[in-house]
């Protein structure tokens, strides 16, 4: 057992539903089970450099399971090993663990429970190698970590975008056009994949199955001949088409994941009027997929995580990744985690659905 008295608990990355659930059970658990003093992180790994934290009460986290983002702030632009700063108008990186850890040590903090992707286990990964004790939870909308089979706030964006997908389906077919909806999901395509067969789209371009325009563009002309003059088309911000590369929106250099994607949705739908004279318009979903109140399902496996990363804190299981695989809490190390992606399976379960009743992923 680890004889803790003083933790801290950051959120980074990207915000998704789901964070302030964590944040709530690992004050009310640390506090109220363990005796423990809970020290709040703001803005990430930002917080750490800039020495920015505040002892946490259970007052502070009444009320928060049901509201979105985090009450502690987050950034998806500061790694420690590899931090932007500006020196005489232009940006350069250097390393500054070191003030990292002399802030935990000022702030004695004697642990960590990092809240992040793939990014932040990464960080996490190179801090525990300089001798941070740090127990990882899973977030992202995206669900693309490695280890765990759910992350949570994947959720609640896949009803988010199955909303909106509902929606597009009514405009659609008032004016007999081609919806192309671009989602997000980076490199990996859950998100896409999950909220088109959710909301009964016509054709899902994921980045794991490569497509072609030919096939898209087919897709829509059978459907116009039997009456069905409206197609759906749900679209992963990483697709790409068969020999050509993702779309990138623009590079933010200041980040240490630079390349923003988007794009393929626009081009989708250009190239598929093209081919087939139906008119066809695109729609870019956004940060609203990481915007809302948790689902049940998001409160609930957030707090369970947070509950157990707490479990592996005092039984001073440090360096591991609190996960759930087949159904099981279980823990991975985080260097095994940290800067993969966990992609979707040309064969999966869910492909497999979707192709049996008739959905198309362009190929």
């Amino acid at each position: 057992m680890a004889n803790l008295r003083r933790i801290g608990i950051l959120t980074a990355g990207g915000d998704c539903p789901g964070l302030n659930a964590v944040i709530r059970a690992v004050v009310k658990s640390g506090v109220g089970k363990y005796g423990l003093e809970v020290v709040g992180i703001e803005d990430g790994y930002l917080g750490l450099i800039e020495n920015r934290m505040h002892v946490m009460s259970l007052a502070e986290v009444s009320n928060i399971l049901t509201a979105g983002g985090t009450v502690l702030g987050s950034s998806n632009k500061a790694e420690p090993s590899n931090f932007a700063i500006q020196q005489e108008g232009r940006w350069v990186r250097r390393d500054v663990t070191e003030e990292v850890l002399a802030n935990c040590r000022n702030w004695n903090l004697e642990a960590l429970v990092v809240i992040g992707g793939d990014g932040t286990m990464a960080g996490a990964a190179k801090l525990i190698e300089r001798g941070l004790k740090i127990v990882g939870v899973p977030k992202t909308i995206d669900n693309d970590l490695v280890g765990t089979d759910i992350t949570f706030g994947h959720d609640t964006a896949v009803a988010t975008a199955a909303e909106a997908l509902d929606k597009v389906h009514t405009t659609a077919a008032s004016h007999h056009r081609v919806m192309v909806v671009e989602l997000m999901g980076r490199y990996a395509g859950w998100l896409a994949l999950r909220a088109g067969l959710a909301s009964g789209a016509d054709v899902i371009l994921i980045p794991e199955i490569p497509f072609r325009l030919e096939a898209v563009a087919d897709i829509c002309q059978r459907r116009s001949r039997i009456g069905k003059r409206e197609t759906i088309i749900a679209v992963g911000e990483g697709a790409m088409p068969e020999g050509g590369k993702v779309f990138i929106d623009h590079v933010d250099n200041n980040s240490p994941d630079p390349i923003r994607l988007g794009g393929i949705g626009k081009y989708v739908a250009q190239e598929t009027e093209r081919l087939t004279g139906i008119e066809s318009r695109s729609i870019v979903l956004g940060h609203v997929q990481r915007g809302g109140t948790p689902t049940a399902h998001d409160r609930i496996l957030a707090t369970t995580l947070a509950c157990h990363a707490m479990e592996l804190l005092v039984a001073g299981q440090f360096g591991q990744m609190v996960a759930v695989q087949q159904g099981m809490l279980k823990s991975v190390p985080i260097d095994q985690v940290a800067g993969k992606i966990h992609k979707v399976s040309p064969d999966d379960g869910l492909v497999c659905a979707a192709r049996d009743i008739g959905i198309s992923f362009g190929n």
